[in-house]
C-alpha cells in the first residue's frame, strides 16, 4: 500500500481546512469567553446587574455556553477529527458532515448565546419596574427560542457522532490490509 493509501487524508486540504476552522473556532471563542468573564468580574455594576437582576444569571449561562461549547467542545471536535483517521487508518466518513457539523454548530451557538443575553439583559431591565409575571412574560419567548438554537447544537453534535461512529467501524480490517 503506497504512503496516500495508508493516510487518505495527507491530499484531502478540505478536510484539513475545516479540522482547522474548529481549532480557529475554538481560539475565538476562547477569546470571547476569558474577555466576557474578566468583564462581569471586573466591571462592579455588570456584575451587580448579573448578580442581583432577576434572569441577570442567564448572561452568566451565555458566557458559560461560549466557554463550553465554543472554547472547550470546539477543541475537541477539532482534536478528534485530527486523531481518528490517523487512528483507524481511515478516511473520514464524510466531508459532508464536517461541514454541516461545524456550521450547525456555530449558528446553533451563536444564536444561543445571543438569545440567553438577550433574555437576561430584558429579564434584568424589565425587573427595575415590572412585576415577576411581567419579567416572565418577557423572558419566555427569547428562552423559547434559544432552545431551538439548542437544539442545533445537540444536532450538531449527533451529525459529529455519527460521522465518527461510521469512520471507525471496520478500523481492523483497515488495519489489516497495511
Amino acid at each position: 500500500m503506497n504512503s496516500s493509501q495508508q493516510e487518505p487524508w495527507v491530499h484531502d486540504t478540505e478536510y484539513t481546512r475545516y479540522t482547522l476552522w474548529f481549532i480557529y473556532a475554538c481560539i475565538i471563542y476562547s477569546i470571547i469567553g476569558f474577555s466576557w468573564g474578566a468583564l462581569m468580574g471586573g466591571i462592579s455594576e455588570f456584575r451587580h446587574f448579573v448578580d442581583h437582576r432577576l434572569h441577570g444569571n442567564l448572561i452568566v449561562r451565555a458566557h458559560t455556553h461560549v466557554n463550553l461549547l465554543g472554547w472547550v467542545e470546539m477543541a475537541i471536535f477539532g482534536a478528534v477529527y485530527y486523531i481518528i483517521p490517523r487512528l483507524v487508518k481511515k478516511p473520514i466518513y464524510s466531508l459532508k458532515l464536517v461541514k454541516w457539523h461545524f456550521w450547525t454548530h456555530n449558528f446553533g451557538l451563536i444564536g444561543m448565546v445571543v438569545f440567553f443575553t438577550t433574555a437576561g439583559i430584558l429579564g434584568g431591565l424589565t425587573s427595575e419596574t415590572g412585576t415577576p409575571e411581567q419579567v416572565e412574560a418577557v423572558v419566555k419567548p427569547i428562552l423559547a427560542t434559544m432552545g431551538i438554537f439548542g437544539t442545533l447544537v445537540l444536532l450538531a453534535n449527533f451529525i459529529w457522532a455519527y460521522n465518527l461512529f461510521r469512520t471507525c467501524a471496520g478500523w481492523r480490517q483497515a488495519r489489516d490490509r497495511d
